[in-house]
């Protein structure tokens, strides 16, 4: 499966991290920047190249985009149709069920992009994180899909 990956200054170091874990499991990794620390640089610079192509092969490739909180990254790659990013800042789990967040955003709505909060999780938990999620299939229920094709019409 091919990843591709971007981030900001803030989550430069975990992108790095993260590209040495996908590569060492074998992913082909496409990296589309930031390629060096500067603290001016704007995230969507790096982010919407991520979005655009999976938004091109929704099924086909994965997404993973940094930054301090994951929150404008994700809200940046969910403007493109057949992106669904999902904003990971620690292991939070149902309070009903125990259910993490990946597990829903993977099993429930076929999350293609993860978006990571550099700031709020150490490089091993952002590693762990990715792992987790490329591994977490979708459920392919039927409720599951007629949402997501929902979501598809809001793009029409």
């Amino acid at each position: 499966m091919k990843i591709f990956i971007g981030t900001d200054h803030a989550g430069l170091a975990q992108k790095e991290r993260i590209i040495s874990y996908l590569k060492e499991a074998g992913y082909e990794v496409v990296d589309c920047g930031a390629y060096e620390y500067d603290e001016s640089d704007d995230y969507p610079d790096f982010v919407i190249p991520v979005a655009r192509e999976v938004s091109r092969n929704p099924q086909g490739v994965r997404g993973v985009i940094l930054g301090g909180s994951g929150q404008g990254e994700a809200m940046t790659a969910n403007r493109l149709h057949h992106v669904r990013a999902a904003v990971y800042y620690g292991d939070k789990r149902s309070l009903t069920n125990n259910i993490s967040i990946l597990d829903l955003a993977r099993t429930h709505n076929d999350a293609n992009v993860l978006a990571l909060g550099a700031r709020f999780i150490t490089d091993e938990e952002a590693v762990d994180a990715v792992r987790s999620w490329l591994e977490i299939p979708f459920s392919n229920g039927e409720r599951h899909k007629r949402r997501i094709a929902k979501m598809e019409r809001a793009h029409e």
